[in-house]
C-alpha cells in the first residue's frame, strides 16, 4: 500500500493530545519533526506551523504549494467514557475495512490531513514544486489560527487544502458561519417540599458535524428534551433544577439531560410523558439515530430550582427556536444553502443558563439573516444576546488551474470523473483567500464519517486514493 507512511504517522498524530487552544503538544511533534529532517519551520504567535521544502530536481521552477491542514481535533466522547483528551491517546480499532474511535473523536479531521502533509515532507522520490506546509490552530473553536495569519508568513500561490472528508469529490467552495450565544438569567428559589427529583435524558443519538450533516435529519438530543419539557411544564407543576444538552458549537448534540421537581402523584404520568415522547423522537428518525433512547432515574435533591418565569421563558424560546436546514440553494441542486444548529445549553455561575448555536450560509447576508432570527427568539424571551466567531465562505472559481488539474489527475488515475462541488462546512479556505486574495485553492481528502462524534470512522481504502491524487497533483503542478 503507497499510503502506509500516511497511515503510520497519523497513527503517532492520535496518540498525541491535541485539543482545540491546547495544541502545544502536537506543536512540538511538528517542529521536532522539521528539525529531525533538516527543513525549515516556522510558528507565529498563534501557534500555526509552517514547514519548508524545497522543490525536487526539475521542479525548481514549478509554484509554490501550499498544503494546509490544521493541528487540532473535536474532543467528544459518549457520557460515561473515561477519557482524558488532555493526556490519553486516542483508541483505535480497525473494523470492516474502517479506522473507528468508538467511545471518543478519532481525530482524522484533520489528522490524516496531517500525516498525508508529513509524508510528503519526509519523501525523497515524490517529485513537486517548493512546498510550505501548514498547520493552522483552533480551526474547530473559530478558525483562530487561520485568522491569525500575517501575509508574510507565506509565499506560495496554490492552496491544497486537506480538510474534506468525501473520497471523489472536490471542493471549490464553502459557507461562512457566525456563533450566536443567548445568556439566561434565572432566579433561584426553594424547592417546594414533599417533591421527588428526577432526571429525564436523552441519549444515542447520531450527532455529527453541524454543517456538513446538517441536512440529514439527525436528532438534535436537546430539542428532544426540550419539547418533553415544554409539554411536561404546560400540564404539570414542575420546577427545572439542572439542564445540560451538547458541547460543541460545531456538533449536533448527541445527549442532553434535565432534572426536574415534580408532585409525586404525578411521577407516573410524566414519566410515561417522557417515554412516549421519546418513542415519536426514534419513529421519526428511526433510519438517522438507530440508537437513540431515553432514561429516567432519581436525583439527589435541591434546596433550589429556577424561578418559574425563567423556566417558562427558557423552554418555550428554546423549543420554538429554528434547528437544521433554513434554506437550500437555488443554484446548487441538493446544496444546503443556510442553517443554523442549538448546538448546547449550559448552567453556568452566578445563577446563568448559557446557550450555543451557530449559523452557516454560502450567501453572506442569508447568515446576518439567519442569526438575527435566532437572536430575536432569545431577545423575545429575555435573554442577553452576542455574536461571535464571524468567519467568511469561500466562493467557487470554476476557472481554477488547479481544479483543472486535480480534475484530470483524478480521471487518469481512477477511470471515472470525480464530483466537484461546494460544502456547506466552514473550511479555512474562505478565510486565507480572504487575506491572500492571490491564491488558487482546491480541497479534497480521504472518507472520514462521523466527524464531531464518538465513533467517527475513517475509510481505509479512501486514503490509498487520496495519497495517490495528492502526488500525482504535485508532480502535475510545474
Amino acid at each position: 500500500m503507497e499510503s502506509a507512511r500516511v497511515f503510520s504517522i497519523f497513527s503517532e498524530i492520535t496518540k498525541i493530545p491535541r485539543e482545540s487552544g491546547h495544541e502545544e503538544h502536537i506543536i512540538k511533534y511538528l517542529q521536532n519533526f522539521a528539525s529531525s529532517r533538516g527543513l525549515e519551520c516556522k510558528t507565529d504567535k498563534a501557534g500555526n506551523v509552517v514547514i519548508k521544502k524545497p522543490a525536487t530536481a526539475g521542479m525548481e521552477q514549478a509554484p509554490t504549494v501550499i498544503l494546509q491542514s490544521h493541528s487540532d481535533m473535536v474532543c467528544e466522547k459518549n457520557s460515561g467514557t473515561q477519557h482524558d483528551f488532555r493526556k490519553d491517546p486516542i483508541k483505535v480499532t480497525e473494523e470492516n475495512g474502517w479506522l473507528i474511535a468508538k467511545e471518543t473523536t478519532l481525530g482524522a479531521d484533520c489528522g490524516i490531513g496531517m500525516a498525508a502533509q508529513l509524508a510528503v515532507l519526509e519523501n525523497k522520490t515524490i517529485p513537486h514544486g517548493p512546498i510550505e506546509a501548514l498547520f493552522t490552530t483552533e480551526e474547530e473553536t473559530g478558525l483562530t489560527g487561520a485568522k491569525s495569519i500575517e501575509k508574510d508568513f507565506l509565499k506560495g500561490t496554490i492552496l491544497i487544502n486537506l480538510d474534506s472528508e468525501d473520497e471523489g469529490e472536490l471542493f471549490i467552495g464553502c459557507a461562512g458561519g457566525i456563533d450566536t450565544t443567548g445568556r439566561f438569567r434565572y432566579t433561584p428559589r426553594k424547592s417546594k417540599n414533599g417533591v421527588k427529583f428526577l432526571k429525564y435524558g436523552v441519549f444515542g443519538a447520531t450527532g455529527g458535524h453541524s454543517g456538513d450533516d446538517i441536512e440529514k435529519n439527525r436528532a438534535n438530543a436537546n430539542q428532544i428534551l426540550l419539547r418533553f419539557l415544554f409539554e411536561a411544564y404546560s400540564k404539570f407543576p414542575v420546577s427545572l433544577c439542572e439542564i445540560d444538552g451538547g458541547n460543541k458549537r460545531n456538533a449536533i448534540s448527541r445527549e442532553a439531560y434535565a432534572i426536574i421537581a415534580v408532585d409525586p402523584a404525578d411521577e407516573d404520568i410524566i414519566n410515561e410523558l417522557f417515554q412516549r415522547v421519546v418513542s415519536e423522537a426514534q419513529n421519526e428518525h428511526f433510519i438517522s439515530d438507530p440508537q437513540l433512547a431515553g432514561k429516567i432515574g432519581y436525583a439527589q435533591p435541591f434546596e433550589t430550582c429556577i424561578d418559574d418565569e425563567s423556566f417558562i421563558r427558557l423552554v418555550c424560546s428554546l423549543y420554538a427556536m429554528p434547528h437544521g436546514v433554513i434554506a437550500m440553494s437555488q443554484t446548487i441542486p441538493g446544496f444546503v444553502e443556510t442553517s443554523t444548529n442549538l448546538a448546547s445549553i449550559k448552567m453556568e455561575g452566578e445563577n446563568t443558563i448559557k446557550v450555543a448555536t451557530s449559523q452557516r450560509s454560502s450567501i453572506n447576508s442569508a447568515k446576518h439573516n439567519a442569526a438575527k432570527r435566532v437572536e430575536a427568539v432569545l431577545k423575545l424571551a429575555g435573554a442577553d444576546v452576542t455574536h461571535e466567531t464571524e468567519y467568511p465562505g469561500w466562493q467557487p472559481n470554476t476557472e481554477s488551474k488547479v481544479l483543472k488539474i486535480t480534475e484530470s489527475s483524478y480521471r487518469e488515475l481512477f477511470d471515472n470523473p470525480p464530483v466537484v462541488r461546494a460544502i456547506h462546512a466552514g473550511l479555512e479556505c474562505g478565510i486565507l483567500i480572504d487575506k491572500l486574495p492571490h491564491l488558487d485553492i482546491i480541497s479534497f481528502g480521504p472518507t472520514v464519517k462521523g466527524a464531531h462524534a464518538p465513533g467517527e470512522r475513517l475509510e481505509i481504502a479512501s486514503v490509498e486514493k487520496f495519497w495517490k491524487l495528492l502526488v500525482d497533483v504535485l508532480a502535475k503542478l510545474k
